[in-house]
């Protein structure tokens, strides 16, 4: 055994997953003439389906990372994951399936895989994968054994348990092979000394191979478990400092599966009645061959986290090189390249089939909270994100069973010759029956014909005779009238006088009209023939006028749009960004104003920086009073341009003092309280929480009557992006120590608890924010003795809603709230008004629960030092 790992018989726990598959029929039959064929008949594109499986915090991690937020943000309902660059901003990615640290074993089993084992039971090939760093839950997820609690069953024994369910071990068998890559060398688990297996591809189907592996056939779960125990036990692992049983080497577990075609075989069990089938139609039966791939992939790890040292680094190498070559091959078939890498790695060679091939391929990512290791998690999710884009072509493949047939067609031959003679037969005295009585028939036919021949005959003479007498009568009458001709005769010649008549006036008519356009031609141009030189010059005076006012207002337009694109070409670029954030949150917030939490610690990536620097160039090209200009101007559009470039100039904590020195925050509080526009309002107030941030404007903010401008639009708004700027602000000044009493004095506090009606999260939290920050503030100026009598919150009625807060489902509105609880329950004097409002009980549930430690011990530390919270709980006979 190599002195940096080690064989392991154990497994890790981590969460579960969800796989939909949509498949169009795209090809048809198709057979070969060498007495096997490979049926195309369901042959289908299928995309990866890929899901993702979060891992929730260890006991290291709930340790080191108290202080931390997790940098992964789940929506399962959306089937949406996103990925925290910061506390402000993050990454967004779908996939098919999301799953949050709470799933079970069995969702993971149904969604994940068991659509690819039907398949395989229906004659496909099928693959399921886990992918992710090392410690993160694929062996948990894929080869977790369940022998003490039977719901931590992983996908390998929940295929086999179906596997078994559906097939018939008479007709049907089952066999599989257990493999591991170790060092780029393929190794049998269930045959340690054969430890390096060659990969054999067949030159005309493509198929790969692996001839020299152990095969086992299976005939119930039991013996399934016992090999899964000896491969386990063979199979390489070693501790690490991510891990203490990580993974060194890929495991591969093959399951070939043989099954007789349903439906197939009821042509060949024909009893004898069925005379009419002749042998020709006969076909053979079908034996489908489906194989099931299951592999749990090493993690990927860096050397510098894990502490790989000697031949545990060699280990780590091998490990990440075959994973890249898995990432190389996978990108080359997602952008549709016309070569890919599969000869690069053996793990390649063998998932030839299983990406870009003819399986069905399910694909879980496994990844962990931990903000530490954020890097490691975006890899994987874009190993994801690439892996989505695979389509695979699935094709049943199925074989004729002639000895079967062969069999079946001998038994059957001897009865269908015993059976012809008897219907032959049978056949020849039908014959003669059937001459007898249709020649019965021809002569009683005959002479029905006859007898209607002739009477038809007579009918016909009888009526030719009559029509010969009418014709007769007629031709009789028309002898007798010939006068009657000449009179019509002459009707026709006064018609058409008539209408020669009428023809003439016509033209007559026609003539004097043509005479009557002449004279008026004539008239006209004796009319503009003696003045039109002077009537020309007079013309061509004005219209030369005319053009040349034309060409100056061209050019003054010319000119007012050059300025503008100088600036409106600036504000659009940071209008790109606004609108991208504007989707991602149904809303329009600004860039940098969609935090209002200190914003001087955001860092965008190079395209954000490019707009910083645009928006810079801006003001310094410009100048920053031109700007703040612009804010009153009558054109709506540049009024909201330029309250969008002032907020982002105010994002940046150097360009603060500057905004307020040219008198940038009068102007944005003049615009909140006289702009009817929700759109700038929203923005003037995100602005205003920006410049916030600093405690020198704080206090600007509240000589100039902020607080108050703030009260009044947190009233009037119903917009919750503008309510969550607003609550931003207030947050922002609830924290400064010295502005205590002004700010509820001036309404401050009743706004923000007024705020809470809109039970948006994003505003919840800003309020939550503001609170803790009051409570914080209170609870500091008590300590110095500076602050008597009860808290301010609790006069205001915020309690309640404190209480009712404070094991809120969404993690930022919880951890301000308990904040803000401990706060309050430090000053004696609030004591007995928390009692009765019910927060004794929730503080105890903080200090017993409370995911972080330091919100935790200082809920404990707070209940242990008040005499108050003592005697009640001695009085309820509880204990901490």
């Amino acid at each position: 055994m190599a002195s940096g790992g080690g064989y392991r018989n154990g497994t890790h726990k981590a969460p579960s997953l969800r796989t939909s598959s949509s498949f169009k029929s795209k090809l048809p039959p198709n057979a070969s003439s060498n007495g096997r064929r490979t049926s195309t008949i369901d042959a289908v594109y299928g995309r990866v389906r890929v899901s993702v499986r979060l891992r929730p915090r260890n006991a290291e991690e709930l340790a080191a990372d108290a202080d931390f937020a997790d940098c992964v943000e789940q929506q399962p309902e959306l089937k949406r994951l996103k990925l925290r660059k910061n506390n402000w901003d993050s990454d967004t990615y779908e996939f098919d399936e999301v799953f949050t640290e709470f799933a079970s074993q069995k969702r993971v089993y149904e969604v994940v895989a068991k659509p690819v084992v039907e398949s395989v039971l229906d004659g496909y090939n099928g693959t399921v994968m886990a992918y992710g760093q090392t410690g993160t839950g694929k062996t948990y997820t894929l080869g977790r054994l369940g022998d003490e609690d039977a719901s931590a069953r992983g996908i390998m024994v929940r295929s086999m348990e179906d596997i078994l369910a559906n097939i018939c071990l008479e007709t049907d068998s089952v066999s599989v092979s257990y493999l591991q890559l170790y060092m780029e060398t393929i190794q049998d688990l269930l045959n340690p000394a054969n430890d390096n297996i060659p990969i054999i591809e067949d030159q005309k189907t493509g198929d790969v191979s692996l001839p020299g592996a152990t095969v086992v056939e299976v005939r119930d779960q039991q013996s399934f478990l016992e090999l899964l125990r000896v491969g386990e036990a063979h199979r390489y692992a070693a501790n690490t400092k991510l891990n203490t049983e990580s993974s060194r080497s890929h495991a591969i577990l093959l399951v070939q599966i043989k099954r007789s075609v349903p439906g197939r075989e009821a042509d060949f069990s024909a009893e004898t009645d069925h005379s009419s089938h002749l042998a020709t139609n006969y076909k053979p039966p079908m034996l489908r061959k489906g194989k099931l791939v299951l592999v749990d992939l090493a993690g990927s790890e860096r050397v510098n986290k894990s502490g790989s040292e000697g031949h545990m680094l060699e280990e780590a190498k091998s490990i990440n090189l075959s994973l890249s070559a898995l990432g190389k091959c996978i990108n080359a078939l997602a952008e549709n390249s016309a070569h890919v890498p599969v000869r690069d790695s053996k793990l390649t060679r063998l998932l030839k089939d299983s990406f870009g091939g003819t399986s069905r391929t399910s694909l879980v990512i496994t990844i962990g909270p931990s903000p530490r290791h954020r890097a490691e998690t975006a890899s994987t999710i874009l190993f994801g994100q690439r892996a989505m884009k695979v389509e695979n072509m699935l094709k049943i493949k199925e074989e004729f069973d002639y000895k079967s047939l062969s069999k079946r067609l001998e038994v059957q031959v001897d009865k269908l010759i015993a059976e012809n003679e008897r219907q032959q037969k049978a056949f020849e005295a039908e014959v003669e029956r059937i001459r007898l009585e249709a020649q019965k028939h021809v002569t009683e036919a005959e002479r029905n014909y006859a007898e209607a021949l002739k009477e038809e005959k007579m009918k016909c003479q009888v009526e030719y005779m009559d029509s010969i007498k009418k014709l007769e009568e007629k031709w009789s009458l028309n002898q007798q009238k010939p006068t009657n001709v000449r009179t019509d005769g002459t009707c026709i010649t006064e018609e058409v006088s008539e209408l020669k008549m009428l023809l003439q006036n016509e033209r007559q008519i026609r003539k004097a009209a043509e005479e009557e356009i002449n004279k008026l031609k004539d008239e006209q141009h004796k009319f503009t023939k003696p003045g039109s030189a002077g009537g020309n010059y007079d013309i061509l005076n004005l219209q030369s006028m005319l053009e040349e006012e034309i060409r100056q207002k061209k050019r003054l337009e010319e000119e007012v749009i050059v300025l503008r694109s100088q600036f409106s070409q600036l504000t659009m670029e940071a209008g790109q960004r606004t609108s991208y954030l504007d989707r991602s949150r149904n809303g329009t917030g600004l860039p940098g104003l969609d935090s209002l939490s200190p914003l001087r610690n955001l860092h965008y990536k190079d395209a954000t920086y490019g707009e910083r620097s645009s928006i810079t160039n801006l003001h310094e090209q410009v100048g920053l009073h031109n700007i703040l200009s612009l804010l009153e101007s009558e054109d709506a559009t540049v009024r909201i341009n330029a309250v969008k470039v002032v907020a982002n100039l105010a994002a940046e904590e150097v360009n603060q003092e500057k905004i307020v020195e040219a008198g940038g925050l009068n102007s944005l509080l003049m615009l909140l309280s006289i702009s009817e526009d929700e759109t700038i309002r929203r923005i003037a107030a995100g602005a205003i929480a920006n410049l916030a941030m600093s405690e020198a404007n704080q206090e600007l903010i509240m000589t100039q009557g902020g607080i108050a401008l703030l009260a009044v639009t947190a009233a009037d708004a119903e917009d919750p992006q503008t309510l969550r700027m607003v609550a931003g602000a207030i947050a922002n000044l609830c924290g400064n120590d010295k502005l205590q009493t002004r700010l509820r004095s001036e309404g401050g506090i009743k706004a923000l608890l007024g705020m809470v009606r809109c039970r948006h999260q994003d505003v919840l939290s800003q309020v939550a924010r503001g609170i803790a920050n009051f409570a914080k503030c209170e609870s500091r100026a008590s300590a110095q003795g500076q602050k008597a009598g009860r808290s301010s919150l609790i006069e205001d009625g915020a309690l309640p809603w404190i209480v009712q807060n404070s094991n809120n489902e969404a993690s930022m509105i919880r951890r301000h709230v308990e904040l803000a609880l401990c706060h309050l329950a430090q000053h004696e004097v609030n004591a007995k008004d928390m009692i009765s409002g019910g927060a004794l009980w929730e503080l105890i549930r903080i200090s017993r629960d409370c995911s972080r430690d330091d919100i935790r011990s200082l809920a404990c530390r707070t209940l242990t030092s008040s005499l108050t919270f003592q005697a009640e709980m001695r009085r309820l006979r509880i204990e901490l």
